[in-house]
């Protein structure tokens, strides 16, 4: 037999064998449809789904995690088991992971660095060993195995299903998630809906407003913030949303660097760490250079990350007529 060392996620994912998706919620929700090699996973594991009665799964909890058992007397059925392996192995080596509107496994993702694995191929599958160090990774761990076999039992009627996090996690005592912008502009997947975020997107955030309470970020990022996390329940990567972020009004200060926010308010930054999460996502900030003006703030004492525009209004203008949808975040 043939022993291999995986990457953790490209195994969890491979773990579920019949995981991955019913064909409502395979389909990528760029509105473009998909390519060729989604297509060949996605008739993969279909047929797993269909054939979820062939397959035989034993789960043996151990301590620190779980060894699995997971094949298929039909030759037919523990070729596809191995196939789908390898497919996923691939799709998370090229960043094009699955099911991300499942709370369990965007939890899965998230500890991926604290699991071990080990996959052994057999002839009518696969036997997996998955540990960690981690008391709460190992809940995860076990609450997957769990799901698998669920899959495995009931097929495309679970596969439908969001799994829930174990209750230990702090993070997942709601079904509200933040998968992109971690803390901030939690949402709830909702994989059947319409009109789920779109690849390629274009969106001017006109952020004017503060929050009532001034310890709390501006709600305008908030926004920003949710979008990202929708998009990212939905499968896209932030850099398939292109977010601008224009600040004016009573929203001017924020675009400060801390000292300056400090010095101006007697306070610390309360935008300064969404702001920072946000950049690393990929979204770009303005501030209004006539709002600075008006109210006296000093250009030299902009944040790093926030470029100063001519005016608010000219700046909307410019970024709707480059295909931006405006979004007032007042």
């Amino acid at each position: 037999m043939h022993r291999s060392r995986v990457t953790v996620v490209a195994l969890l994912i491979a773990l579920a064998v019949v995981a991955l998706g019913s064909p409502s919620h395979a389909d990528p929700p760029q509105g473009k449809g998909p390519d060729p090699a989604l297509r060949a996973d996605q008739a993969v594991f279909h047929f797993l789904l269909e054939h979820h009665k062939d397959i035989q799964r034993t789960v043996k909890k151990l301590d620190n995690g779980v060894e699995t058992l997971t094949e298929s007397d039909q030759p037919e059925v523990a070729k596809k088991i191995q196939e789908h392996v390898a497919a996923m192995h691939q799709r998370v080596k090229d960043g094009k992971g699955l099911r991300f509107w499942d709370e369990l496994f965007v939890a899965i993702f998230k500890n991926h660095a604290k699991i071990a694995m080990t996959v052994e191929k057999t002839e009518k599958g696969v036997r997996v060993k998955e540990t960690s160090d981690d008391p709460f990774t190992v809940k995860l761990i076990q609450a997957h195995a769990e799901v698998v076999s669920r899959f495995v039992k009931y097929g495309f009627d679970e596969a439908r299903k969001v799994h829930a996090v174990p209750a230990a996690d702090p993070e997942t005592k709601s079904r509200f998630i933040s998968p992109v912008i971690k803390g901030y502009g939690p949402v709830v997947p909702m994989p059947d809906t319409e009109e789920l975020p779109k690849k390629g997107t274009k969106v001017v955030f006109d952020v004017a407003a503060v929050n009532k309470d001034p310890a709390k970020p501006l709600p305008g990022l908030e926004r920003a913030a949710v979008l990202l996390n929708l998009a990212g329940v939905a499968g896209l990567k932030p850099g398939d949303i292109e977010v601008t972020v224009i600040l004016h009004s009573d929203a001017t200060s924020a675009a400060l660097d801390d000292d300056a926010y400090r010095t101006l308010t007697g306070k610390d930054h309360p935008h300064a760490e969404l702001m920072e999460r946000l950049k690393e996502a990929g979204v770009k900030f303005l501030v209004c250079g006539q709002s600075l003006e008006r109210k006296k703030l000093d250009v030299k004492k902009v944040r790093a990350e926030v470029k100063v525009a001519a005016s608010a209004v000219s700046a909307v203008i410019n970024l709707q007529a480059r295909g931006f949808a405006f979004v007032p975040a007042h």
